[in-house]
């Protein structure tokens, strides 16, 4: 049986404990809430030295919407993940539904990044997420993932 990660919050250490993500692709900076297999609360501070913000775009800075949506998936991939049944392993994308974006995200933004776990069949499961900046919605998906065997 391997050791229980540390309560909430926790940051990049524990996260790169639980996600195979790594720098660049790590979106995600710290947990402040988790129900194990249920639900996750996560933010991503955006800084203005970000790597995708020099070519997107050089006059106005934006994040990717596919990458807000990749944000709220390694979200999910902690509640998922940090399960004894799952540790080690993988979820990959299988699939996202009603995704739509509401507010621009820029560097100083902080997001927030919610995903609660709807469905859990063997290891295909599905999950609504949504990130804000404050109040404000500024995406959320449907997002349907697959755990590795």
């Amino acid at each position: 049986m391997q050791a229980p990660f540390p309560p909430v919050p926790f940051g990049r250490d524990v996260i790169e404990a639980i996600l195979p993500h790594r720098e660049p692709f790590l979106l995600i900076d710290e947990v402040t809430e988790l129900e194990p297999g249920r639900r996750v609360v996560a933010r991503r501070e955006v800084r203005a030295g970000d790597w995708w913000f020099p070519g997107h775009f050089p006059d106005r800075a934006v994040m990717p919407g596919v990458l807000i949506v990749e944000a709220m998936a390694q979200s999910g991939a902690v509640a998922v993940l940090i399960q004894e049944e799952n540790r080690g392993k993988i979820a990959f994308f299988a699939g996202i539904d009603d995704c739509r974006f509401k507010r621009i995200v820029s560097p100083g933004d902080t997001l927030t990044l919610v995903c609660e776990i709807d469905t859990v069949r063997g290891p295909i499961g599905r999950g609504k997420a949504t990130a804000h900046v404050g109040d404000e919605l500024a995406a959320r998906a449907t997002l349907t993932f697959a755990v590795e065997r």
